[in-house]
């Protein structure tokens, strides 16, 4: 097992180099090896692969086939170094991907949560403090919630107004510039911090209650708390969160109102997207055509202009 271990570290490395993070696969892979070794099995195969990959029972299918695909992905790596390891199939469990659509949310609402942060509890209130304040960020920033949380404290720079996104997704880094109400939100955040951390574990701008860095699963399982308690996710029995609108879509409500905003003021949305793909840190400005797409607004608004344009050119 030691060898399957060894060709782990050795992929995790080699798609880092490529400019992949590789987080959750790093720790899936790991999970996956422990569990063959529970299996006395030296070797992948498909049929542990599959067993493996379904043992979760109350997540959906789609979930089970992003673990067989992280296997797949490693198998192939290892498979091309010892060939009795086996490469599960693509499509072995019929799942066909789908983005989930993004629930935008109103202004209403996003005081409403930024309320519910407020309120929440803890010994000494960095709790409520950085949820409210990260909300805010993400809906006037349109920052993914992974940047935000790994923000330090070098790359706010109150003083120009400026965020700096290192090395965020696909590898890119770049600068976005925020208004002056958010930088005032974030002062007022960054003096509370300091008072009560002195010296803290941590380099990170956002802190949580012992003074390091914020754990991604935490603060969305907050985010899914005060999402009940203000009506935005539906309240289910037990002490489950359920489906519902998600920190995520705190981005996608961002881009979605720039864009319904372009189209209403007559803008020319097609010139201005490569812009905001900049801003958003998108791969490429296809990214960004999904939320035409994905918003029914929008689409209709799109359609609306290109209906428009035409008979405009006409005349």
């Amino acid at each position: 097992m030691k060898a399957l271990h060894h060709h782990l570290a050795q992929y995790i490395a080699a798609r880092r180099a490529l400019g992949t993070r590789l987080k959750e696969p790093a720790q899936t892979l790991l999970q996956f090896i422990k569990f063959l070794t529970r299996k006395h099995s030296a070797y992948i195969t498909t049929p542990l692969a599959l067993e493996w990959s379904q043992q979760s029972k109350n997540v959906q299918r789609a979930t089970w086939a992003r673990k067989l695909s992280m296997v797949r992905q490693f198998a192939r790596w290892v498979h091309a170094i010892e060939p009795r390891h086996q490469i599960p199939p693509p499509r072995l469990l019929n799942v066909r991907h789908r983005r989930n659509a993004p629930h935008i949310y109103s202004d209403e609402q996003i005081v409403n949560l930024m309320v519910a942060a407020s309120k929440l509890r803890s010994t000494k209130g960095m709790k409520a403090s950085s949820l409210e304040v990260i909300i805010g960020l993400l809906a006037a920033t349109g920052l993914r919630p992974g940047e935000a949380f790994a923000l330090q404290r070098k790359d706010v720079d109150l003083q120009a107004g400026m965020l700096n996104i290192r090395e965020s997704k696909f590898g890119k880094s770049r600068q976005v510039p925020i208004h002056p109400s958010t930088v005032v939100a974030l002062k007022r955040y960054a003096s509370q911090r300091d008072v009560i951390f002195c010296s803290p574990d941590s380099s990170h701008f956002f802190l949580s209650e012992q003074g390091t860095a914020l754990i991604a699963g935490a603060v969305r399982s907050w985010f899914c708390k005060i999402s009940r308690s203000c009506g935005v996710r539906e309240k289910i029995p037990g002490h489950r969160y359920g489906r519902g609108p998600r920190l995520q879509d705190l981005r996608h409500t961002f881009a979605t109102k720039r864009l319904v905003e372009w189209y209403r003021a007559g803008e020319n949305v097609a010139s201005q997207l490569p812009k905001l793909a900049s801003y958003l840190g998108h791969s490429s400005v296809g990214c960004t055509y999904w939320y035409i797409q994905a918003v029914p607004e929008l689409l209709a608004l799109a359609t609306e202009f290109q209906f428009t344009s035409r008979r405009g050119g006409r005349s």
